[in-house]
């Protein structure tokens, strides 16, 4: 107990110093890239631009507002009003967005485990087969096309010629079904090659050996013996699963217009609202934190070999 919460304390620590740096090199860029949150094609008055950049401390040096942003995060949890997003704060965007890329993410990676790791055992016990080699070609095939590509043929396929899903909107398992698929099937082609070259070393192990000189059944060997030790790449691999899923809904949710994270991210770049961007990249550094220490806590129990350091 007490090396859990060493560990906890000091991962709590490591992400208080990777959120600031976070901050600081992401506050950097987007000074740096020319023109401001209200430069556009229609242009507006210099009075009324001048009010603007007031109203949101943009009238003040670079570091004063580097300064006084960074307060109100740390003591207030306050990551200011979107400049882009009329009476708006970026904590109410955030608290609209979040719940639905988090059941995207929550969809697509239950999806991606359970498709994965099946092909994977399938795979592996059937190695060298019709079925093996069918399910490691479809696996490539995963891996090698980007996720916006499958979402506009899943589009084409599934909306318009067979007519199964609607093409946009949330609220139904109908609507988050499609994106979800798209999500996350690269990720399960990533976990059923993990699979089977897991479920492929624990085969020539001795126990397993053993388990299968004794007579066991092959069901009972495959899932009690062989299986436990074969996840244990699938979860180290859940870490960088959830960063791809993260990233790869930003695009998803502007296709699929899905009223998340990903959307306001994309149009906080375009429109260069320096709050709402800032929110984003802090929300997203957090979570991916969170899920690579609860991945590192997951492998710690799965294997009790492994200690929390």
């Amino acid at each position: 107990m007490r090396n859990l919460i060493g560990y906890l304390l000091k991962r709590a620590a490591w992400m208080i110093l990777t959120l600031w740096a976070v901050y600081t090199v992401s506050f950097i860029l987007m000074r740096s890239v020319p023109g401001n949150p209200f430069s556009g094609e229609r242009s507006i008055p210099p009075a009324i631009e001048r009010q603007l950049k007031a109203r949101y401390n943009l009238d003040a040096p670079p570091l004063q507002q580097y300064w006084d942003y960074l307060v109100g995060i740390v003591t207030r949890f306050d990551l200011g009003w979107c400049m882009g997003l009329e009476d708006y704060s970026v904590n109410q965007v955030l608290a609209e967005g979040f719940p639905v890329s988090a059941t995207l993410a929550i969809f697509a990676l239950v999806f991606a485990i359970v498709l994965g790791v099946t092909a994977g055992v399938i795979s592996a016990v059937y190695r060298r087969t019709k079925a093996d080699v069918a399910l490691m070609f479809a696996a490539v095939l995963g891996i090698a096309i980007p996720n916006f590509v499958l979402a506009s043929l899943a589009i084409l396929l599934f909306v318009f010629m067979i007519q199964l899903f609607p093409a946009g909107g949330w609220g139904t398992l109908q609507q988050i079904a499609l994106p979800a698929f798209c999500l996350g099937l690269p990720v399960a082609a990533y976990i059923a090659r993990l699979s089977r070259t897991g479920m492929l070393e624990m085969l020539t192990k001795d126990h397993v050996r053993t388990a299968i000189a004794k007579g066991l059944p092959h069901r009972t060997v495959i899932l009690r013996h062989v299986l436990p030790g074969a996840l244990l790449p699938v979860v180290s691999y859940l870490g960088p699963a959830v960063a791809r899923v993260l990233t790869g809904s930003l695009v998803l949710e502007k296709i699929f217009a899905l009223p998340g994270m990903g959307s306001h991210f994309i149009n906080a770049a375009t429109q260069r609202d320096y709050t709402l961007a800032m929110g984003m990249v802090l929300t997203y550094t957090v979570i991916l934190f969170v899920m690579n220490t609860l991945v590192d806590l997951a492998y710690a129990i799965i294997d009790p070999r492994v200690k929390l350091q």
